[in-house]
């Protein structure tokens, strides 16, 4: 199998070396979204939940999970990040939640945004859920990319 970076000679999965890639900035941002229902968001919103601010926990949960990504995703470096940014924008439907990740490293941080958005829905989820069992999480994806080799990207 050849061409695929994470399989070896051999077909076995094992970590990319990256030994040999320059020292760039890069940067991550990535979103995602959870549908609640009117009378649940109300109460978020106004800090009525039961279990807390469920903005201010989603958002430390974000931040601390975009620094564990390489203990819960096998393949990926663990990185020294920069900058970690949890951004929480209550809609007519529900929660937006955007991560940015920033780390002067040789891979990107990718995974690491995609992982605080992640957790970050996951624990409003949490803190929600004697509220309304019924939201849905979703479209969670990279909405851009900068530095390394493969330059910049965005969706």
């Amino acid at each position: 199998m050849t061409g695929l970076t994470h399989i070896d000679a051999d077909g076995a999965a094992h970590m990319v070396d990256v030994g040999d890639k320059a020292i760039t900035a890069r940067r991550a941002v990535a979103t995602g979204h959870i549908a609640i229902a009117a009378d649940a968001l109300q109460a978020i919103r106004d800090g009525a939940a039961k279990k807390g601010d469920v903005l201010a926990v989603a958002r430390i949960a974000g931040i601390m999970a975009a620094k564990r990504t390489a203990d819960l995703i096998p393949l990926c470096h663990p990185l020294p990040l920069t900058r970690v940014t949890v951004d929480l924008a209550i809609d007519a439907t529900g929660i937006t939640v955007t991560a940015l990740t920033a780390t002067d490293g040789k891979t990107g941080v990718e995974m690491e945004a995609l992982t605080a958005v992640s957790v970050a829905l996951l624990t409003i989820y949490d803190m929600a859920k004697a509220m309304d069992r019924a939201m849905t999480i979703g479209a969670i994806r990279l909405l851009e990319k900068a530095g390394g080799r493969s330059g910049d990207w965005h969706a």
